[in-house]
C-alpha cells in the first residue's frame, strides 16, 4: 500500500495509512502522525520509523490516559523544525482470548481488539459457530494473528500463554428478563470458564463482561481461590460501560466536548448498584437537582433503554463491545509499562466495608496497583445517601455468587 510522507496511525482504533485516516470510532477520531524522512513503501505491521506528532486525544483512551502517553512520550521528544515531536515504535505483542466469541458482544469485541497496535495473537472461542467469526477477522489487515477455538475440547488450547482473557459469554438479557434469570444460566458458564483459566493461563488479566457482573466476579474469585491461584489484582468486573454512558449523557446535557468529560462511576453494575459520582465530573460543572436525578436514573437503566429499543432483538452488545475494549485497551498499555493508566473496574474492594466494589482503579503490569479511594471523599448528600442504598442488594449480589461457587465442586485440572 503506497503512503506520503504525513501518514496516520490511531492508536487503540485502527491501523491506517495513507493520506487520509479513516474515521472509525468516533465523528472526530485522533491521530498519530508520522512525519517520515522517507515515504513509506508499504505496510510492515507496527515497526514504522520516523517522528511522531501527537496531535489530540486517542479514541479509547481518556483524557487523562491520553495525557498519560504524552507524558511517557516526551523523555524522547526531539525538536525539529521548531516543534516538539516524540518517537514512538509500538510492538505488537500480547496475547488476548476472547471466550464467547461468536455472540452478539463478542464479535464487535473481536474486531476492536483486532485493531490494538499493542495485540499479536487474538484467540476466539465460543460453542459455536466461531470459525466463521475468525476467518472474516483475519482478512483485516492489522497485524494480530487471529485463531479460532470451539467446544469444550479446545479450550485450553485457546487459552495456552494468554496475557488477558475477557469473559462475554453467556446470554443477554431480554425484555421481561431480571438479572437473576440471567445468573441462573451464567453463573455456571462464566464457572467453567474460570476453571479452565486458572488451569491454563492462571497469571492472566480476567475481564468478566457475563452479567449479572455483581455476582460472577465472586463466582470467579471463590473458582479461581479453590484452585489455589487467586491473584485479587488480576480479577474485573467490566464496568467501563457505565462510565462510557455517563460520559456521554453527560456531555449531551451539557454541551460539552465529549473527549473532555471523566464521570467515575462506583457501586456495581446493576440498577441502583451503579452509582455515576456527577459531583467529581471533570470538567467542573454544576447540576440542579433535577438533572442529577434525571442523569442518574438514565445511567442506571441504560441497559433497560436499549433491550426495549431492540424489541426483543437483543440487548447492549455494540456499546458493551467499545466499553470492553476500551478496558482491554487500557490493561494492554499497563502490561506493556505505562505508568499511568486508570480505569474504573468492580474489583476486591477495601474502599467500602463491601469485599466488591467498583471504583476508579490505577492499572499496572500486575494489575490493580492502587484503588482510587479519594473518589469516596467530599461526596454531595444525594450520593452518599445513594452508596448506603445501593450496599443492600450489592451485598446480597455477591454472597449470592459466593453461595453458588462454594456449593459447586471445582473441576479437577
Amino acid at each position: 500500500m503506497a503512503a506520503t510522507s504525513a501518514t496516520s496511525f490511531s492508536i487503540g482504533s485502527t491501523i491506517s495509512f495513507g493520506p487520509k485516516a479513516s474515521q472509525l470510532l468516533q465523528p472526530k477520531p485522533s491521530v498519530v502522525r508520522f512525519n517520515s524522512q522517507k515515504p513509506l513503501a508499504t505496510f510492515s505491521g507496527l515497526k514504522a520509523t520516523g517522528s511522531v506528532n501527537c496531535e489530540s486525544e486517542s479514541s479509547f483512551l481518556g483524557k487523562e490516559s491520553y495525557a498519560a502517553l504524552q507524558n511517557s512520550l516526551s523523555s524522547r521528544s526531539v525538536k525539529s523544525m521548531g516543534r516538539t515531536q516524540y518517537r514512538l515504535n509500538p510492538q505488537a505483542s500480547y496475547k488476548v482470548a476472547i471466550l464467547g466469541a461468536a455472540g452478539g458482544i463478542g464479535q464487535p469485541l473481536a474486531l476492536l481488539v483486532k485493531m490494538s497496535p499493542l495485540v499479536s495473537s487474538l484467540n476466539l472461542y465460543d460453542i459455536a459457530n466461531v470459525k466463521g467469526v475468525a476467518a472474516d477477522l483475519s482478512h483485516c489487515n492489522t497485524p494480530a494473528q487471529v485463531s479460532d477455538f470451539t467446544g469444550a475440547s479446545e479450550l485450553a488450547d485457546c487459552l495456552k500463554g494468554v496475557n488477558v482473557v475477557v469473559i462475554p459469554a453467556g446470554v443477554p438479557r431480554k425484555p421481561g428478563m431480571t438479572r437473576d434469570d440471567l445468573f441462573n444460566i451464567n453463573a455456571s458458564i462464566v464457572k467453567t470458564l474460570v476453571e479452565a483459566v486458572a488451569d491454563n493461563c492462571p497469571e492472566a488479566f480476567i475481564h468478566v463482561i457475563s452479567n449479572p457482573v455483581n455476582s460472577t466476579v465472586p463466582i470467579a474469585a471463590e473458582v479461581l481461590k479453590q484452585k489455589g491461584v487467586y491473584d485479587p489484582k488480576k480479577l474485573f468486573g467490566v464496568t467501563t460501560l457505565d462510565v462510557v454512558r455517563a460520559n456521554t449523557f453527560v456531555a449531551q446535557k451539557k454541551n460539552l466536548r465529549l473527549i473532555d468529560v471523566d464521570v467515575p462511576v462506583i457501586g456495581g453494575h446493576a440498577g441502583i448498584t451503579i452509582l455515576p459520582l456527577l459531583s467529581k465530573t471533570k470538567p467542573s460543572v454544576s447540576f440542579t437537582d433535577e438533572e442529577i436525578h434525571e442523569l442518574t436514573v438514565r445511567i442506571q437503566n441504560a441497559g433497560t433503554e436499549v433491550v426495549e429499543a431492540k424489541a426483543g432483538a437483543g440487548s447492549a452488545t455494540l456499546s458493551m463491545a467499545y466499553a470492553a475494549a476500551r478496558f482491554v485497551e487500557s490493561s494492554l498499555r499497563a502490561l506493556d509499562g505505562d505508568g499511568d493508566v486508570y480505569e474504573c473496574a468492580y474489583v476486591q474492594s477495601d474502599v467500602t466495608d463491601l469485599p466488591f466494589f467498583a471504583s476508579r482503579i490505577k492499572l499496572g503490569k500486575k494489575g490493580v496497583e492502587a484503588l482510587i479511594s479519594s473518589d469516596l471523599q467530599g461526596l454531595t448528600e444525594y450520593e452518599l445517601k445513594a452508596v448506603e442504598a445501593l450496599k443492600g442488594e450489592l451485598k446480597s449480589s455477591i454472597e449470592k455468587g459466593i453461595g453458588f461457587a462454594q456449593k459447586q465442586p471445582v473441576a479437577a485440572a
